[in-house]
């Protein structure tokens, strides 16, 4: 645990007028590609990385968080307005949303939405601040080998929790480690997989490939299939403050299914590769098996709302705690963070507490004070959002890949690094077409060079027989859950 000097230091930092307007901005920008289904704040997130060079490691990082908040509360605006969920996350919120909205109730809809996605994303966050100091010191105290075993076990839960096979998990984790050994040999300094280009020999640029496969492969994707059928209308408004707003009564009923979403996707969110998806869907089917009552569920009951909002937005700050814990990405989103945090020179894992303790603590404070940002400038925008849902796919997608490859060529410093964008992209539709999550991928990718390095040394300290593990049985433990949790998965499967 840092000294409380650095902590109230880096929460000095957070609460700077240059870090709280790039919040704000990040916190709009998220709110608007959020409301704008196909967009989202992954990909929001991708593109922005690049821009973000010029900025210090607080100010980006804030800015990126904010997109990322943002973003979990503009994906219920088109689910609630015109039944069309602008994230996946937020598919659970149009079941009461959009009936509740049809009713004549659309703020009061979307306002109990932002309602519960702040509540659930705060208590998500104190649990963070709590936790991942602790988790950090006890990952210090792990060697190599304990840390392989570690690395193992996330690749075996991502792969197993992530897509519709096991199999397909793990091969998308083979190709991610193996794009990652694309570069010099550490060991050995000779090139790898180069192909005669030497600017691979610092191997593939990661945002490059982060962009190419999450965003530049989406905005193809969303391209190809925009002639597909018109939205609903949007929905009247009746003219009423009860209809326009929620009360405290009604926001006080809802304190169970707020408190149990964000239980849910809190514990979820620490859990590598689960996702806020699954976290929003299964607190909406604990909240109406628990709590029967009033309207009914799937006609417009607050509850429904509140219990998927809350879940979906807890998976945020809970995905951070391996992330700052032990240095491994609970989401794609937390991975594109790693990317942030390595163009800044910073390494992820539990050494940053100890190296980076200001830091630390100063994107906490950025990350509450992102929530109220979220609540402020979703009260005074929703009139905004509500007309971006309609802005026109011809539009938003061509603009989007712009920015992504600028992006990219002043990130990688030419157009080679342009080039790798544009064949991510291709592998990222390749693979998703055969049903290999592109997710797994990623995170493995993003976590290859620092796996290479603990297995050399695991190697190193074992002296290449498996059977000294029997000096190191945390490591043990970690391996047999790792098969144990692989083979009950695949036979869920």
């Amino acid at each position: 645990m840092p000294p409380i000097e650095t902590i109230l230091a880096g929460f000095a930092d957070a609460f700077t007028v240059l870090n709280l307007a790039f919040v704000i901005m990040g916190v709009a920008i998220g709110q608007f590609v959020g409301a704008i289904p196909g967009i989202g704040p992954v990909m929001a997130m991708a593109i922005a990385i690049p821009f973000t060079f010029s900025l210090s490691p607080l100010v980006a990082i804030s800015f990126l968080v904010g997109i990322n908040k943002g973003g979990l509360f503009g994906g219920a605006i088109p689910a609630v307005l015109i039944n069309t969920p602008g994230t996946p996350d937020a598919a659970a919120t149009a079941f009461d949303g959009y009936p509740l909205a049809a009713s004549g109730k659309p703020r009061k809809a979307a306002k109990m939405a932002l309602y519960a996605s702040v509540t659930g994303d705060t208590f998500s966050d104190l649990v963070l601040i709590v936790a991942s100091a602790p988790i950090a010191v006890l990952a210090l105290k792990l060697g190599p080998v304990e840390i392989c075993a570690v690395m193992i076990l996330a690749f075996a839960v991502i792969a197993g929790l992530v897509g519709d096979s096991l199999l397909k998990g793990l091969v998308a984790a083979f190709l991610g480690l193996l794009m990652s050994t694309i570069r010099l040999d550490p060991e050995q300094f000779s090139p790898r997989f180069d192909f005669g280009y030497f600017q691979l020999y610092d191997g593939l640029d990661l945002v490059a490939v982060a962009v190419g496969m999450l965003a530049v492969a989406e905005i193809v994707r969303r391209i190809a299939t925009a002639g597909g059928p018109p939205m609903p209308a949007a929905t009247p408004q009746i003219d009423t403050r009860a209809a326009k707003t929620v009360s405290w009564a009604e926001y006080w009923s809802c304190r169970g299914a707020m408190a149990r979403g964000a239980l849910i996707g809190t514990a979820l969110g620490a859990l590598p590769g689960i996702g806020s998806t699954a976290a929003a869907f299964m607190s909406y089917a604990a909240t109406k098996r628990t709590d029967p009552g009033g309207v009914p569920y799937g006609q417009g009951n607050l509850k429904g709302i509140a219990a998927t909002e809350s879940a979906n937005s807890a998976v945020m700050g809970a995905n951070l705690i391996p992330l700052l814990g032990i240095g491994i990405p609970g989401s794609v989103s937390a991975a594109l963070l790693i990317s942030a945090f390595v163009i800044h020179g910073i390494q992820p894992g539990p050494l940053l507490f100890r190296t980076q303790g200001e830091l630390i603590y100063g994107l906490f404070g950025a990350m509450l004070m992102a929530n109220l940002c979220n609540l402020l400038v979703g009260h005074l925008s929703l009139r905004a959002w509500t007309t971006a849902v309609k802005a026109p796919a011809s539009l938003i997608f061509p603009g989007a890949l712009i920015f992504c490859i600028a992006g990219v060529y002043l990130s990688s410093g030419g157009l080679f690094g342009v080039a790798v964008m544009f064949i991510s992209a291709a592998v990222s539709l390749v693979l998703t077409g055969a049903g290999i999550p592109v997710v797994v991928l990623l995170i493995a990718f993003f976590l290859g060079r620092r796996f290479e390095t603990a297995l050399s040394q695991s190697l190193s300290i074992l002296n290449g027989d498996p059977k000294n593990l029997v000096q190191h049985p945390v490591a043990l433990i970690l391996l047999a859950l790792s098969v144990v949790l692989a083979v009950w998965m695949a036979r869920r499967r």
